[in-house]
């Protein structure tokens, strides 16, 4: 069951600033964001892309720390994190804000809008580790808006969390430059990234994004040592191009490993792209088909409850390993971090 949280806590939390990480000052009273690959320039008392990053009189700072406008209990599936400590609960916070403007936003009432804009809670890093240690949590999750843009109050929850022998999870669209995220990685122990297209054209059209910059942080996730998942939602006529899907299956092969987990989502109209179909459910399954074909081991489908491809296979024998419905785990035959019938090592983190 999903709980949520919000009623623990009191609502309508003042915005307030915090000092900012990773900018550089310019002439004048103009400074340079540096978090991310926007790298936006600001004039005093303007904000970048994200919406809470601003120069206040020559500094920049955050607008966002402390006040989530998200706190839910999910499973760790929801992520969605398939390899890792499968069955626990995660505890999930978000703020308003995203680095991106993607025209199909699940979560667009949270992250295309400013903190004004949003209900808030006020809650400091250590009443978040607190509050996860009471609801017997494994992991906190930064996840549904974008975290990267509230790195500041993420860092400092996460250093406070490993400490307490709470995991780090981050659920991202992989839009952050890579010093700032080498830090970050020290206290992540998974991630799940949107891979959003696999052609800078689709960025650029659809998330005012660039891919590069993607392709780079999932190499550095990588070689950090953190436990890699990587969510591709397959949108009629705009990223379904089948070519490009095997392309983007041979490089994730290639340059991350033929062990990543890969999840191919169904697109359900929303925001901007209320006038596609949702994705035919032939379309996931050739995608699948695809990626399995050019070697990696662990493809699902998602957001067709049921469906097959929501389950783990031994990629040696073919057995079923892991039987799931929606975010539940029905059955798991994964004994100390390998198939039970043929004993091959599973990727992951399986807590067993």
């Amino acid at each position: 069951m999903i709980l949520f949280l919000l009623f623990l806590i009191q609502a309508g939390a003042a915005i307030t600033s915090h000092p900012a990480k990773y900018w550089e000052k310019l002439e004048g009273k103009l400074v340079r964001c540096q978090l991310c690959p926007n790298r936006c320039p600001l004039a005093s008392g303007k904000r970048g892309i994200c919406g809470v990053r601003e120069n206040r009189n020559g500094e920049l700072v955050t607008l966002v720390y402390g006040i989530p406008c998200a706190i839910h209990i999910d499973p760790i599936e929801k992520k969605p994190l398939f390899h890792f400590l499968p069955k626990t609960k995660a505890l999930s916070l978000a703020t308003a804000g995203c680095n991106l403007r993607c025209k199909f936003c699940q979560n667009w009432d949270i992250s295309q809008r400013r903190p004004e804009e949003t209900e808030n809670y006020s809650l400091s890093p250590v009443e978040i580790v607190e509050l996860a240690k009471e609801q017997d949590c494994k992991s906190i999750a930064y996840t549904y808006s974008e975290p990267t843009i509230f790195y500041e109050y993420m860092l400092d929850i996460a250093k406070l969390a490993r400490k307490a022998g709470i995991k780090n999870v981050i659920v991202s669209n992989g839009y952050i430059n890579p010093e700032p995220l080498k830090e970050l990685c020290k206290y992540m122990d998974a991630a799940n990234i949107d891979l959003k297209g696999f052609t800078d054209e689709f960025y650029r059209e659809l998330t005012m994004g660039r891919l590069e910059p993607v392709k780079k942080a999932l190499k550095i996730y990588k070689e950090q040592g953190v436990e890699l998942e990587i969510t591709n939602l397959i949108i009629p006529t705009k990223n379904d191009n089948m070519e490009t899907i095997k392309k983007m299956c041979i490089w994730i092969r290639d340059s991350l490993g033929s062990d990543i987990p890969l999840h191919f989502s169904r697109f359900w109209p929303k925001y901007k792209l209320t006038n596609l179909p949702p994705t035919p459910i032939g379309t996931l399954e050739k995608a699948r088909e695809i990626a399995i074909k050019v070697g990696l081991k662990y493809v699902y489908i998602g957001n067709i409850p049921q469906h097959e491809g929501e389950n783990t296979y031994c990629p040696k024998c073919g057995k079923l390993l892991v039987k799931r419905v929606g975010f539940y785990v029905l059955q798991n035959n994964i004994k100390n971090g390998k198939c039970k019938y043929c004993g091959e090592k599973i990727a992951g983190v399986w807590g067993d």
